[in-house]
């Protein structure tokens, strides 16, 4: 029987052919006007077919990680999420079509309070209700036409998850950074569990409940974040930290000057003490004692006036008195006393009759001599017993994270009446939540450690900012069950490039965020001490309130007449009683919230996308109003209106020949080649640097102009007509995915192609598949000369030689410029900065100090009278 061989020679074809069918335009020759229903019809064409970008894990040459916040799901999506995801996909997109490996997780931060309080309220479990609530905010997600990765998507309430949480706790405690004391904490009485500090507002209340919150006594679990203070301090200093901007200041105040040390001792109540000092070698003085605020919580202790601290670096045992007469370190309710070094401790000592018992010998191994070399004996001995000695401000407390509820990651330990708390053995994790409303007996358990029957889990929960801080390292491996994840690939894509998030986060969950990737860095499993290279902190999306002047009830719009929009003055309709009118955070209970599903159905989700970059930079508020959307309609429609003109004028015949080598048509030819490259240029460095997405629209549009501008003739014969507009769809692209895929799939249609498939374009491919387009090599780009931050003068540089300037080519280039060299005359230059940003422009700061005139010399003795003497 004969062989027959095979080569296939359809397949090309097949695969051609079928590409083109799945990029094919839903309107095809249609001479549509574009409506509503047309962009629902192309956006319902495009959703399932959008490219977005395969992540690679083993290529990390040109690897991009773009990280969002991700949500708490609460079962529907905001416009605040609508704004920071529509952000984060325009950037990763646009970073593919510049060739980066992009990765762009998503996933849950989905334990916490508010899913236990719904479910109780509608009598369901927690899980069913957060799962129910997931699966309807990721079809909102994918209808917003973000390109996320969902093969690396996690839920921080799955065992799968919280079991490397739990591992994680396990790895703090083994490291003494985990640790279980006696606090006093703020406690709401309606949703019973503890508030951190910043949970509570400044009347007193819980920030959910709104209850008036209280002090209560309860053994908690902390993890010792201020043995990290003063690295997490230096590290803001990191020079890979980009565009933190003011984030650096609220988190240098909210760490503190690390300016003492900080030490845990045991005191006779059997719990720890936090006892802070600038001065740690008045540990060492034999004499030394503790002086608590009166209205600090060992103060209720039944023994409290016989309480003592072992002092492990004297060898003896502290008196602790109660008073509030002494000068008390910021925010810190201890003080250290030390007699034998400072008079007025000493007396303060007399004053409360403490024995001294300090010997002539021992006096004479505490002079001011050797304070250095005691102070560094102290802290060894800290080092070596576990009892603190870090480098921290007096005002900065450990991290307490047990939390009284049921709906969070179970703290993995098992307390013994013989053996104390224990952790549960790793073969063990995870530790799961047993069922809601479970029994006490449900908590009984065999001590790992003794094998005791009747030992107790723990019943507390940790803080969720546990699970969130760090989730951006399990996302690279969300499926590992076996590591809390691949070190090697932690390696090659760490730090995040670009982390996205509001600013309400940017205290807490940065730093706790941060340490945790300084301790994941210590241990070797972070490459980076720092998690996050460079931020952009999003604004509000802010909706218009109207609330009664005489009741402050808030009321719907609908229920208002604006009597003046610029003054902000209302009435209302019923009884022209005034109403103040305001911008206020979104919120249901202002009744100023606006539906994102909403505006998807009225206006489109590309059109919702736009309007949300336009305007404002993404760092701004921004101010939520229909009187800002005609903009965006208007120039979706102009980009329409384009395309059809383009199309008519290539299909049209009858058209007159055309000398497409006479002056006025390269004159024109060359205005759209200065176009295409000047607004390319603005666009991408406000992409690529800037991150101003709302100006990177204003020069997409001005390209628009451009091309709305040009002649039917160039249309139809223009070369760099064809460039421009493929450029203004392509740039379009990462921001409006779906409207740019039509407009494109009907671009490549139109005959008479003048531009050959080549790196810049390719034709057969869809849009989200081009190159980003580049500037090209015989423009001129501007090198910008300032002095003192103000221009001097602009240099045009053709785009080959700019992209090779260094700092000392600007600096020769300046001095032999005469505006610079004459306006530089009388000043001495204090110092340079050279920034090249390839392919866009490149700036020489030159900072100069004015010169001093210097005085003639006296010549006689009349003058030599009235010169100042020395």
């Amino acid at each position: 029987m004969q062989t027959l061989k095979c080569t296939r020679p359809w397949r090309g074809l097949f695969l051609s052919s079928w590409r083109r069918l799945l990029t094919q335009s839903c309107t095809g020759n249609e001479n549509l006007e574009l409506t509503n229903d047309v962009k629902h019809r192309i956006e319902g064409h495009w959703r399932d077919k959008l490219s977005g970008g395969q992540f690679n894990p083993k290529e990390v040459q040109d690897k991009y990680y773009v990280l969002s916040m991700f949500p708490y799901p609460s079962g529907n999506l905001h416009m605040g999420h609508v704004r920071v995801y529509t952000i984060a996909d325009s950037v990763a997109r646009f970073q593919r079509m510049c060739g980066k490996n992009v990765f762009q997780p998503m996933g849950w931060d989905s334990f916490g309070l508010p899913a236990e309080n719904a479910a109780n309220q509608r009598g369901v479990e927690p899980a069913s209700w957060t799962e129910q609530n997931i699966a309807q905010m990721k079809d909102q997600l994918k209808r917003l036409g973000c390109s996320f990765d969902w093969n690396h998507e996690l839920s921080t309430c799955s065992p799968q998850y919280y079991k490397w949480t739990q591992h994680l706790f396990l790895m703090l405690h083994r490291h003494g950074l985990a640790y279980q004391n006696e606090a006093l904490v703020n406690w709401d009485p309606v949703d019973k569990t503890v508030l951190a500090d910043e949970q509570v507002d400044a009347n007193g209340c819980s920030w959910r409940s709104g209850a008036k919150v209280e002090k209560k006594l309860l053994r908690q679990w902390f993890i010792r974040t201020s043995a990290y203070a003063k690295q997490l301090l230096d590290g803001l200093e990191d020079p890979t930290l980009r565009d933190w901007r003011d984030i650096i200041n609220l988190q240098r105040h909210w760490i503190g000057d690390c300016d003492g040390h900080a030490f845990t001792l045991l005191t006779s109540a059997s719990g720890l003490l936090r006892v802070w000092t600038a001065h740690p070698e008045h540990l060492k003085d034999p004499n030394a004692f503790l002086v608590l605020r009166s209205k600090h919580h060992l103060s209720q202790l039944k023994d409290a006036s016989s309480l003592s601290v072992e002092n492990p670096f004297a060898g003896t045992t502290m008196p602790v008195v109660f008073g509030d007469e002494v000068n008390f370190p910021a925010k810190c309710d201890v003080y250290l006393a030390a007699p034998s070094f400072s008079d007025e401790d000493k007396e303060l000592w007399e004053s409360y009759g403490l024995a001294f018992s300090c010997n002539g010998g021992q006096e004479a191994t505490l002079n001011p001599g050797n304070w250095e070399l005691l102070r560094k004996e102290v802290l060894q001995t800290a080092t070596r017993l576990n009892v603190g000695g870090y480098r921290v401000s007096s005002k900065l407390q450990d991290w307490l994270i047990s939390r009284q509820r049921y709906w969070g990651t179970p703290i993995p330990i098992i307390h013994c009446s013989k053996c104390g708390a224990v952790p549960v053995p790793e073969q063990q994790l995870p530790v799961t939540l047993p069922p809601k409303d479970s029994p006490k007996e449900a908590f009984l358990c065999e001590c790992p450690k003794c094998g005791e029957q009747g030992a107790r889990r723990e019943t507390d929960t940790m803080d969720t900012f546990v699970d969130s801080s760090w989730y951006y390292l399990r996302y690279l491996d969300a499926q590992n069950s076996e590591h809390i994840f691949d070190a090697q690939l932690a390696n090659r894509f760490m730090p995040v490039d670009l982390y996205i998030g509001g600013k309400e986060h940017a205290v807490l969950h940065l730093y706790y965020a941060r340490f945790m990737n300084h301790f994941l860095h210590n241990c070797g499993l972070s490459p980076t001490s720092e998690p996050f290279s460079r931020l952009l902190v999003q604004g509000m999306v802010m909706g218009r309130s109207f609330r009664v002047k005489g009741s402050g009830r808030y009321v719907p719009e609908s229920e208002v007449e604006i009597v003046n929009a610029k003054k902000n003055q209302a009435v209302l309709k019923e009884n022209k009683e005034p109403v103040v009118m305001g911008w206020e955070k979104m919120s249901k209970s202002k009744l100023n919230g606006v539906e994102p599903s909403d505006m998807f159905n009225e206006y489109g989700t590309d059109t919702t996308r736009l309007i949300i970059l336009a305007d404002v930079a993404p760092t701004s508020h921004r101010n939520w109003s229909s009187a800002t959307f005609p903009g965006i309609l208007n120039w979706q429609k102009r980009l329409w209106l384009t395309l059809q003109d383009f199309q008519a004028a290539r299909e049209d015949t009858s058209a007159p020949q055309v000398d497409v080598n006479s002056e006025d048509f390269l004159a024109d030819d060359a205005k759209l080649f200065d176009a295409r490259n000047f607004y390319v240029k603005g666009a991408t460095f406000n992409y690529r640097h800037a991150h101003q997405l709302s100006v990177a629209i204003s020069k997409m549009q001005g390209l628009t102009n451009s091309l709305r501008r040009t002649p039917k003739h160039v249309l139809r014969h223009g070369k760099q007509f064809e460039r421009a507009f493929a450029a203004q769809i392509i740039m379009l692209a990462p921001m409006a995915p779906h409207f740019a895929s039509e407009l494109w799939s009907k671009f490549v249609a139109i005959p008479g192609r003048l531009n050959p498939a080549s790196d810049e374009l390719q034709w057969s491919e869809d849009v989200l598949a081009q190159r980003w387009p580049d500037i090209d090599a015989a423009y001129n780009l501007d090198l910008s000369i300032k002095v003192n931050g103000f221009e001097n003068c602009v240099i045009k540089v053709q785009r080959t030689l700019l992209d090779k300037v260094t700092h000392s080519d600007a600096l020769d280039i300046a001095f032999n410029t005469e505006s610079v060299t004459s306006y530089l005359i009388d000043k001495k230059i204090r110092t340079t900065n050279f920034v090249l940003y390839p392919g866009i422009e490149a700036i020489l700061n030159i900072y100069v100090d004015k010169a001093q005139k210097t005085q003639k010399p006296a010549t006689t003795s009349d003058d030599a009278e009235a010169l100042p003497r020395a």
